[in-house]
């Protein structure tokens, strides 16, 4: 007897309409982003906007729009393309968005538009990591990670080989007018009568234009060691051409990246980040004040304990965490006897690096400083290894920093969904 097999008939019409919440099973963690959105975030800024603009054709729901690219996030996908693409093409997609298609120009859109906006819900889904109990502030640990900037590095230049490029430039251009003023009618006859044979051809146009961008990345540079007080620039300053607030920083070993230096300060219970900040600075050792401040602003607390890399030790940074009453574990690093990590000179056996060294050295092994490698080290391992954000989409320091803030938010729903299945 034949086998029977299920009924297969891709032209059958649906007898009732879909609904969304079949598309993927009912603990599946589009409905979560999709109901947590909807019903617990506050999107007054995300709307706002909408109240003043003319009557016309309407635009996709913003809070739809917010849903579906925190959910894309989740699901590691970040190219406005690629958004687009899901929302066609995958059933959890369409769970999210109701069957709406927005196309991958109108998802870029919205993402720039709201970044500002969409930044303020790193605050809201932490708060409801609060509620839910799994932000305890017992122990958190600071961290940073040099994340590639949406630029090459080999499209910045020296403020050295900037003054030789342009002097290269202006004498090539200088050449090309000098033979052109000194073509005769000869050359007129064999361009023809209504072209005389001497119009700028489009590589000096283009070689003008280097030169121009050359003058404003150097200027660019002048202006900032006149800010920071220097008498001029280092010859070696660099400044990039396609992101020029990204900067060159050694990401491990002798590689060298074109990149911004993400922080987050993560919550050992469950590994919740409770701060976050990008800079263009490569050292860490001014980020930890700030992220104390925002520690205390995002949970209305300070953390008890808090751990960071020597990358953060200084005389400054540990006084800051004793004023907050913070019971400190931060590594003072290698060196040899009598001798600080931080700058490599002696240190008076007095100083409070000497102090840390002596208390990490007296627990040893035992010390809280190693719960930091399982806290916050993880946590860059599932944003740029499970979830794959290894550069950023969007170019510029204060985009890339509304980008980071986004996938410190998706982190932590993450985080919320799990404790919610699991409670």
């Amino acid at each position: 007897m034949a086998k029977t097999f299920r009924e297969w008939n891709v032209e059958q019409h649906w007898l009732l309409p879909p609904s969304v919440m079949d598309f993927v099973p009912s603990d599946h963690i589009a409905h979560f982003i999709r109901d947590t959105v909807r019903e617990q975030l506050d999107l007054s800024e995300v709307l706002a906007p909408y109240e003043k603009e003319e009557r016309g054709y309407p635009p996709y729901n913003p809070v739809m729009m917010t849903a579906l690219l925190l959910y894309a996030y989740c699901q590691g996908v970040y190219s406005s393309r690629r958004i687009a693409r899901g929302c066609e093409e995958r059933m959890d997609f369409m769970a999210v968005t109701g069957l709406n298609r927005p196309d991958f120009r109108t998802v870029s859109d919205f993402r720039k538009r709201h970044l500002e906006a969409l930044q303020g819900l790193f605050e809201q889904v932490l708060r409801l990591c609060q509620h839910a109990g799994i932000v305890k502030l017992g122990h958190v640990s600071l961290d940073g990670t040099k994340l590639k900037a949406n630029a090459s590095k080999h499209k910045a230049m020296s403020y050295e080989r900037m003054h030789e490029t342009e002097k290269r430039l202006r004498r090539e251009v200088r050449e090309w007018f000098r033979q052109a003023t000194s073509a005769d009618e000869a050359e007129d006859r064999l361009h023809g009568s209504t072209r005389r044979g001497d119009e700028m051809p489009g590589w000096v146009a283009d070689k003008q234009q280097r030169i121009a961008k050359i003058r404003a990345a150097r200027a660019a540079l002048e202006a900032e060691a006149h800010a920071a007080g220097k008498a001029a620039v280092e010859p070696k300053a660099q400044r990039n051409f396609t992101d020029p607030e990204s900067r060159i920083m050694r990401k491990s070993g002798k590689e060298y990246v074109q990149a911004y230096n993400a922080q987050a300060a993560v919550d050992s219970t469950a590994q919740v980040i409770v701060a976050q900040s990008l800079s263009n600075n490569a050292t860490d050792v001014q980020q930890l004040a700030p992220t104390l401040q925002q520690i205390k602003h995002n949970t209305g607390r300070q953390a008890q304990e808090f751990s960071a890399d020597a990358g953060y030790c200084s005389e400054g940074n540990l006084a800051v965490l004793a004023r907050h009453h913070v019971d400190a574990y931060i590594a003072t690093g290698r060196q040899r006897h009598h001798q600080s990590s931080a700058t490599g000179r002696r240190r008076p056996q007095g100083t409070r690096v000497a102090a840390m060294r002596t208390k990490l050295a007296r627990a040893g092994r035992r010390s809280r400083y190693r719960l930091r490698k399982s806290v916050v080290e993880p946590v860059f391992g599932q944003i740029k290894h499970a979830r794959g954000f290894r550069q950023f989409m969007l170019r510029g320091l204060h985009k890339a920093q509304g980008e980071w803030s986004l996938i410190c938010t998706v982190h932590n729903l993450l985080k919320l969904a799990k404790a919610m299945k699991n409670p």
